[in-house]
């Protein structure tokens, strides 16, 4: 059972806190709103693993970072607390 379990985490890639920080920097600062995953990779100041990328924008949408969509990728995440008090405080319809 350990060799299994050893077996399906090395054909996982996981990225480091590093990488994953540098794709939410490069994803905030594309001027774009909606950008590619190839153009994503050219924007990204290191090179990155495809399997790698794709685990971190997993990761980045599950935690309501980025929007995908059949056209590409999103960032989202708004950390403007005017707004998250209007939310929490807005009226229901």
């Amino acid at each position: 059972m350990i060799n299994v379990l050893k077996q399906v985490q090395k054909i996982k890639s996981s990225p480091t806190l590093n990488t994953v920080l540098m794709v939410e920097d490069t994803l905030k600062k594309i001027g774009k709103s909606v950008v590619t995953i190839a153009k994503l990779k050219r924007k990204l100041p290191k090179q990155v693993n495809h399997n790698t990328l794709i685990v971190v924008l997993e990761y980045l949408e599950k935690s309501n970072k980025i929007a995908v969509s059949l056209k590409g990728i999103t960032w989202i995440h708004n950390t403007n607390a005017k707004l998250r008090k209007a939310v929490l405080e807005g009226l229901e319809l």
